[in-house]
């Protein structure tokens, strides 16, 4: 796409500013250092499983809970004080830009995000209206408030990748086969390419919006993008998410892109311009490696297991872990994580447990 960041002088003042955090063996990992243990955090960690967060949640919508800046504080909070996780992840959702922009969209309980009216031909697309940083500036001030509060746990913002967003503003809500996204971006490439760079200025204004208020690494989120096939992806999604994390390449943090079922994908999403790839529980972290360059230009990998397996019973839990720990020791760097996130009910014991257990490996 050749597109440049480009770091406004604020932007360029605060990144000089940004807090130093050389004992993190987070920051570390996804540096490509060796930690003296290795670093976990969990996708999801902050809400659903946790009976803190649900009372705190009571009778609170989500989209509401997303732009209090000290309800979503204190919910990116609780995980780091109750389980000693190396990260704390923002409290937010992938389309909180979105309803920050005006789009229309709100998250049903039990069914996730659903918009009021699809976008599927040229006009709604040009309706599509542009993030300004002061927008989700609720947002801002709840990840200053963090950066006061969180000592010397590290901070990932995060954003919704370009794609997974036009799903869900294609299809109006979930979807299982994503049918008229993929219908539009065939049939209709010049302006699925349209959308989708519209998506990805919201994304990186949000991106940049974190890390001017001081977030210490990001993460983009293409959930969906497992659905595509490589050359698919590479055509008509590629050029986006790249143009989304250059925006943050400025800034000196980590970047992590993770996506669901995208093991066929992994080697272009590194292309987009990663310097963690998320894996997935499908594919084994030194075969992810394998397919992320191998000794020829290893990378920082994170995850990946099984969400599932946390009701699993402790030694299978265990045994689970461990294996996944000495395959990651193939990579030039391992953030431990969840290859996908939290499921509700999860008991939240389970979850420090194998916080222990992966820093004791």
């Amino acid at each position: 796409m050749g597109f440049v960041p480009q770091v406004s002088s604020a932007s360029a003042s605060l990144v000089r500013s940004r807090r130093s955090l050389p004992g993190s063996p987070f920051l570390a990992a996804a540096r490509g250092e060796r930690p003296a243990h290795v670093p976990v955090w969990f996708m999801r960690q902050a809400g659903r499983s946790l009976p803190e967060y649900r009372a705190l949640r009571e009778g609170v919508p989500m989209l509401d809970a997303c732009f209090d800046p000290e309800m979503l504080a204190e919910i990116t909070l609780q995980p780091v004080r109750r389980h000693g996780v190396d990260a704390a992840i923002l409290f937010s959702d992938i389309v909180v830009p979105l309803k920050a922009a005006g789009v229309d969209i709100d998250i049903v309980p039990g069914t996730g995000p659903v918009l009021a009216e699809p976008i599927r031909d040229a006009a709604a697309v040009r309706a599509l209206p542009e993030l300004a940083p002061e927008q989700v500036g609720k947002v801002a001030e709840g990840v200053g408030l963090l950066v006061e509060r969180l000592g010397d746990t590290p901070l990932i913002g995060f954003a919704g990748a370009p794609f997974t967003l036009a799903s869900y503003l294609i299809e109006g809500g979930p979807s299982r086969n994503h049918e008229h996204t993929k219908a539009l971006m065939h049939s209709e490439p010049e302006l699925w390419h349209a959308l989708a760079a519209r998506l990805a200025d919201i994304a990186a204004t949000f991106l940049r919006a974190q890390l001017d208020a001081g977030a210490d690494a990001v993460q983009l989120f293409d959930s969906w993008a497992g659905a595509l096939s490589e050359r698919d992806y590479r055509e008509f999604v590629l050029p986006h998410s790249a143009r989304v994390l250059a925006a943050a390449a400025g800034y000196d943090v980590p970047r992590i892109h993770f996506g669901v079922g995208t093991g066929e994908l992994l080697g272009a999403m590194r292309e987009a311009g990663a310097d963690v790839v998320g894996v997935d529980w499908r594919v084994p972290l030194d075969v992810a490696v394998q397919r992320l360059g191998g000794d020829v230009d290893p990378v920082v990998v994170q995850g990946n297991l099984d969400p599932a397996l946390l009701h699993a019973s402790w030694p299978v839990l265990e045994a689970e872990v461990r294996r996944i720990v000495e395959e990651g020791r193939a990579a030039r760097g391992h953030v431990f994580n969840l290859g996908h996130g939290v499921l509700p009910g999860v008991d939240p014991e389970v979850l420090t447990r194998v916080v222990e257990l992966v820093h004791s490996l």
